[in-house]
């Protein structure tokens, strides 16, 4: 009995532990690659980024500013005045204006959906185009009544026909009317988004009682 005894052999145990410890430090060493790996495409998502929204914010200043300066002065010195109400019927007109452009821009890009079909989007971005262009035209002969801030700046051509010291002084209230406008405007169109998304809300409960009843 005793010779049986001896003679089990015995489990080795020491060369398992070796093996997972030397798995889970190269496990930490390929995660430590992945995380450097991240951190630059990061970095490099970032400047792309910075890079874009400058170019963008670029791209939305420069229309404006040829805008004022092509046809800011003929606009409100001779379209305005002739304008169906005058300068202030002028006035409200691009503060009503405004709320759509803005409208007409977004509307088409809620729904762009890159997941489900790359063209559709396309498709979609491609027709909030003319709303862009348009809130370009409103947004700078808006831009084209902005006194400059130190009156040391208001020279001859501020003060000429179609200027912005002249459109100041012949419609004094022109900021108010345009700004009333576009808030009649804002709230028409919120209410309209109210009642649309509402009745989508209840179109489905319509649909599901339907065929219980």
């Amino acid at each position: 009995m005793s010779g049986r005894g001896s003679a089990r052999p015995r489990r080795r145990r020491a060369a398992g532990p070796a093996l997972r410890y030397e798995h889970r430090r190269d496990g930490r060493s390929s995660l430590r690659r992945s995380d450097s790996r991240r951190r630059g495409r990061g970095g490099l998502f970032g400047c792309l980024g910075a890079v874009g929204f400058l170019a963008a914010f670029l791209a939305l200043l420069l229309p404006l500013v040829f805008v004022d300066m092509r046809w800011g002065h003929r606009v409100w010195g001779a379209l305005a005045p002739a304008w169906p109400g005058g300068g202030y019927a002028f006035g409200a007109t691009l503060g009503a204006l405004l709320p759509l452009t803005f409208t007409a821009l977004v509307a088409p890009l809620t729904r762009m959906k890159w997941r489900a079909s790359r063209p559709r989007s396309l498709a979609w971005a491609v027709a909030g185009l003319p709303g862009l262009v348009a809130g370009w035209l409103v947004a700078g002969l808006i831009g084209a009544t902005w006194r400059p801030r130190s009156r040391r700046d208001w020279d001859g051509v501020c003060h000429r026909e179609g200027g912005a010291c002249w459109v100041h002084e012949e419609f004094p209230y022109l900021w108010a009317v345009g700004l009333a406008a576009a808030v009649v405007v804002t709230a028409v169109l919120v209410a309209c988004l109210w009642r649309y998304v509402l009745r989508e809300e209840s179109a489905p409960a319509g649909t599901a009682r339907g065929p219980s009843t």
